[in-house]
C-alpha cells in the first residue's frame, strides 16, 4: 500500500505529468491571502499601541484642562490659562482626528480580512474539481464575497462588475460616490 502524499509548492519549473494550472493557481491565490494577513498582523500591534497612546493623551488633556480649569482668572493667571486652554483644545482635536484615522485603518483591515476570506472561498473552489465546472457554486461564492460588503457603495460596485463593468470603471464610479459623500457631510463621514 503507498499512501500519496499530497503536492505542495509550485512544479511550474519542473512540470511533470501530474503538474496543474489550477494547483498553481490556487497556490498563487494562497500566497497571496497568506502575504496581506501578514501585513495586517504585522501592523495590527502597532496601531493598537498609538491608538492606545493616542487615547491615553486624550484623556490627559482632559485632565489638565480640567486642572487648569480651576485656577482664578487674575490678571496674571488669566492670559496663561486662557493659552493653556486653547492650545490644549487645539491638540484635543488634532488627537481625535488621529483617533478617527485608526477607525479608518480598522476598516481597512476589515476589508483586507474579507479579501483574504475571499480569496480562501475561490481557492477553495477552484481546487475541488467537482464544484469547479459548477455555475452554482460560482454563484454561492459570489454570493458569499458580496454578503461580507457593509456599505451599499461596495454591493454596487460588485454588481457592477459581476455584470460585465470593468473593475477599474466600477472602482473610479465607487471612488466619486464616496468623495461625493465626504464633501456633502463636511469631511465627516460614517465609518462603519
Amino acid at each position: 500500500m503507498s499512501s500519496e502524499t499530497p503536492v505542495h509548492g509550485s512544479r511550474a519549473r519542473m512540470p511533470d505529468l501530474d503538474w496543474s494550472q489550477v494547483r498553481e493557481t490556487v497556490l498563487m491565490m494562497e500566497l497571496a491571502a497568506g502575504q496581506v494577513e501578514a501585513a495586517m498582523r504585522e501592523s495590527n500591534s502597532s496601531v493598537e499601541v498609538l491608538t492606545d497612546t493616542f487615547t491615553s493623551l486624550a484623556d490627559t488633556l482632559q485632565l489638565i484642562d480640567a486642572a487648569v480649569s480651576t485656577l482664578p482668572d487674575t490678571v496674571g493667571n488669566g492670559l496663561v490659562k486662557a493659552e493653556i486652554q486653547d492650545n490644549t483644545h487645539l491638540v484635543a482635536s488634532k488627537i481625535h482626528h488621529a483617533i478617527v484615522a485608526f477607525q479608518f485603518y480598522d476598516k481597512l483591515v476589515q476589508r483586507l480580512a474579507h479579501v483574504c476570506h475571499s480569496l480562501e472561498g475561490l481557492s477553495n473552489l477552484v481546487s475541488d474539481p467537482k464544484r469547479l465546472y459548477q455555475p452554482q457554486e460560482w454563484a454561492a461564492l459570489q454570493d458569499l464575497v458580496r454578503s461580507k460588503y457593509t456599505m451599499v457603495e461596495e454591493r454596487a460596485m460588485f454588481d457592477a462588475v459581476v455584470h460585465g463593468m470593468p473593475v477599474e470603471q466600477a472602482l473610479d464610479e465607487y471612488m466619486q460616490v464616496r468623495m461625493k459623500e465626504v464633501e456633502d457631510s463636511g469631511g465627516e463621514i460614517e465609518l462603519f
